[in-house]
């Protein structure tokens, strides 16, 4: 089966290359973004700016090929693909929460962006956490890994070249 998206605007960051981005938007604080939507999407930005957070879906644009085996950015055992936020995967999307700044003329700024300068993107959704409550009771290998997450950036592991 054949699954087609439509891209809905561009993801404007200062990271150029994997090496050195943030890992994930926990780890992205001060790192600050826009997102200009295509004309055509714009009317759907109506009452957005009442949000403080943004779900934002993309694709991983310069990512090719995966294995369902990888070691992590948070640590250094190889571990099944799915049990990972890794960037490489079968179908290239990303998934990241975002602080909404500002709404303006179809420009979303942005923080906490941990994607490459010119992402695509795919939608836009509204956190609103009444909406996803989970108490979660374990995450897994992540347990003695998330502790020094701010300020995690990048290294070679994924970078632009093996993907």
């Amino acid at each position: 089966m054949e699954i087609i998206y439509r891209l809905i605007g561009i993801i404007h960051t200062p990271f150029a290359e994997r090496s050195g981005t943030p890992i994930q938007p926990a780890a992205a604080a001060g790192a600050v973004g826009r997102i200009e939507l295509a004309d055509c999407y714009r009317p759907g930005l109506k009452d957005l700016e009442g949000f403080s957070h943004l779900i934002l879906l993309y694709h991983f644009h310069r990512s090719c090929g995966y294995e369902l085996e990888v070691t992590p950015f948070l640590d250094t055992q190889p571990r099944g693909l799915f049990s990972t936020r890794a960037p490489k995967r079968p179908n290239a999307i990303g998934l990241s929460v975002v602080r909404l700044s500002a709404v303006r003329d179809g420009v979303l700024e942005v923080a906490g962006v941990d994607m490459l300068d010119g992402t695509p993107l795919l939608d836009i959704k509204p956190y609103v956490p009444q909406l996803n409550p989970a108490a979660v009771d374990r995450i897994g290998w992540f347990s003695g890994a998330v502790a020094d997450l701010p300020g995690r950036i990048a290294d070679e592991r994924f970078s632009l070249t093996g993907w």
